[in-house]
């Protein structure tokens, strides 16, 4: 019998750390502020020359505070919990026991940030070896152009601007300026086929589309005759070879926005709500097509606030954040995290170069010298890896040195993973379906649930029920205290053919804390008499395709070595089945299963493939996620042959 669900709450009286609106005596400092960028933004390498409009003070300060967002809060009685249009509303979800910020939209928290932080950076950006930066004020400027252009380009209330690049500077004021705008946010990865982003861009209505280069233009030209509401298309980084109708330089869009008047913007920002969908998420596409993620202007602004307090993000006032952007914008996390909270507390956010992830972020990291950073595993990994290379080639001193410096660093963050946290205040979680230790599905509530999957409404009412819980298919339980711990995902969950439900995740981690060997570890077992598991090697990648080589990666190398291997390339080990390699790690396997629950969790037969997981060879998605069911089938001749000798 399940137990009656687990549930949690937070609630917190007013941040203490959040200072009030300013007094009139600064918004005179202000217009002085914003004169002298308007004069001086021309200078500006982003702009190439072109002086921005010079908008007269009335426009850039009148500003919207939050407690003037109290007279445009939507009817509640009139709205439901969620949508699947694009122009739709949703009604909020208020906890109405939690003193806190009343909807407001991004347009009125930029107001606060231009208002508090104008003068300070609030980005930086590297230009022929040099870092630059832009001041808020120039970003406001910025964002305002854009939008105008965005206007001027024929972008349509609800429709769409898909952005199709790496992190910078441009990336930020176009997202801006497309909520500024009245438009929809949406990010494409850079990795994506011109296929995957035709489905994405069709599905969005995307009027605009912005590319940082000429393959992401091509990419778009190629399939442009499929999207009928694309109208034009934006370059930067990379200008096109060639004049092509309706595709504009940066520069030229940005010069398009002048004849748009700012009375005719600033009616369109002004008509914003903040239950309105502002940004739109597509989900990996791990188990099916992918899904847009619709975010209102409240989900943006009370999660840049109220989220980033998990990460003990600090307001400008108290101390400015550093922060290094490099992670795909595309993502929901490095959206929120690098965009959106850095705009809330007047963080200034640098980009990493395009090729961060294979090793200039350490770089960056170190010319920075970020107060605050945002990593995934296999980030840290990265990081590590490099750290190790340098170390390598160091002298006896400095390799001491980096060693130890690695060491505290997985200290430091290495704990973090094991627990989600508490609640964020004024939202709610419960678990439901729970089984005898108290895990069960994951339930959220609050403003941080997304207003529905955009034109899927038998998928949105799969993910929130009547109630407006977000069923998130995560697994998990909570403690005494509060603290979700996340054990994986329904979909994922193994059921054996025995009937026993094994979460994979916590096994397949196991593995890879086992044999540092270990690249990819993904258990089978799902109605099978026994688990199995696939394993990958950590190899190098090319630097230019970001594809995995032969070659191991030293950590790997390494590992080889003190099992009495001389192996340096996955061939080595699975062509010639080196017995070193292969009986350390059938002792890891075992000592792994010596610490299971039970002998059904026992991995009884294993087999490391020839080539690591990549989202080249389909096996991860663009957010490096395993597609399971990709592997099953592309590996469907190894994994029976571990149940077929069974049988024998």
């Amino acid at each position: 019998m399940p137990h009656s669900p687990g549930t949690g709450r937070s609630c917190s009286p007013k941040d203490p750390s959040m200072p009030d609106s300013r007094e009139a005596a600064q918004d005179s400092r202000q217009d002085a502020s914003l004169r002298a960028t308007q004069e001086n933004l021309g200078s500006s390498s982003l702009t190439d020359g072109h002086t921005l409009a010079k908008e007269s003070p009335g426009h850039v300060l009148d500003l919207s505070s939050p407690e003037k967002a109290k007279d445009a809060q939507p009817n509640s009685a009139e709205e439901a919990l969620w949508t699947t249009r694009a122009d739709g509303r949703v009604r909020l979800r208020i906890e109405p026991s939690c003193p806190q910020q009343p909807p407001y939209t991004v347009h009125q928290m930029f107001s606060q940030a231009l208002e508090k932080y104008g003068d300070l950076r609030a980005l930086g950006f590297k230009r022929q070896g040099s870092w630059e930066h832009i001041s808020y004020s120039q970003y406001y400027l910025l964002a305002r152009k854009a939008a105008k252009g965005f206007l001027k380009l024929g972008l349509e209330p609800a429709h769409s601007v898909a952005i199709l690049g790496f992190n910078s500077p441009e990336w930020f004021f176009s997202a801006v300026g497309t909520v500024f705008a009245g438009g929809i946010v949406t990010g494409i990865y850079t990795t994506s086929t011109p296929e995957a982003c035709q489905y994405i861009a069709y599905d969005c209505r995307a009027n605009v589309v912005v590319v940082d280069s000429q393959k992401q233009l091509e990419k778009i030209l190629k399939i442009w005759k499929n999207l009928p509401h694309l109208k034009a298309v934006v370059t930067y980084g990379e200008p096109p070879p060639e004049r092509m109708a309706n595709v504009h330089t940066m520069e030229e869009f940005m010069e398009l926005g002048d004849q748009v008047p700012e009375a005719d913007l600033d009616t369109v920002i002004n008509a914003q709500q903040p239950n309105q969908c502002c940004v739109l998420v597509y989900t990996s596409g791990t188990t099916g097509s992918p899904k847009g993620v619709m975010l209102s202007q409240d989900n943006i602004t009370w999660t840049a606030r109220y989220g980033s307090q998990a990460g003990d993000i600090q307001p400008a006032e108290v101390q400015q954040e550093v922060v290094v952007s490099y992670l795909p914008l595309s993502h929901i996390a490095a959206q929120i995290y690098d965009l959106w909270t850095g705009l809330q507390w007047g963080a200034q956010v640098c980009f990493a170069e395009p090729d961060a992830l294979k090793g200039s972020l350490v770089d960056t990291l170190r010319e920075v010298q970020p107060t605050s950073h945002m990593g995934v595993p296999r980030v840290w990994e990265k990081i590590m890896e490099r750290i190790q290379q340098v170390a390598a080639q160091s002298g006896f001193i400095r390799r001491k040195m980096l060693l130890w410096a690695m060491s505290v660093t997985l200290e430091q963050n290495l704990p973090c993973l094991d627990s989600s946290g508490k609640v964020v205040p004024g939202c709610r979680a419960k678990l439901v379906n729970q089984d005898a230790e108290g895990t069960g599905e994951v339930c959220l509530w609050g403003r941080t649930v997304f207003m529905g999957y955009l034109n899927m409404e038998e998928k949105t009412r799969e993910a929130i029920d009547a109630d407006g819980w977000l069923h998130t298919g995560d697994v998990g339980r909570l403690d005494a205290d509060g603290f979700l711990y996340i054990t994986g995902r329904l979909k994922e969950l193994i059921i054996t053919a025995g009937g026993e439900n094994v979460p994979p995740v916590p096994i397949e981690e196991a593995v890879k804390t086992e044999l540092p060997i270990v690249s990819c570890a993904m258990l089978i077992g799902d109605q099978r008499k026994f688990l199995s598991m696939l394993l990958t090697l950590k190899c190098t990648v090319d630097p230019d395709t970001s594809d995995p080589t032969d070659n191991l990666t030293e950590q790997a190398v390494e590992f080889c070595q003190r099992v009495g291997s001389k192996a340096s390339t996955v061939s080595d080990i699975v062509g010639k089945k080196d017995q070193a390699v292969y009986q350390a790690i059938e002792e890891g396997i075992q000592r792994v299963n010596r610490n299971a629950a039970a002998r059904p969790y026992h991995i009884q037969k294993w087999a490391i493939l020839q080539r690591d997981f990549s989202i080249s060879g389909g096996e991860l998605g663009p957010t490096m996620k395993l597609k399971r069911l990709t592997v099953l089938e592309k590996y469907k001749d190894i994994i029976d042959s571990f149940y077929q000798e069974q049988k024998m």
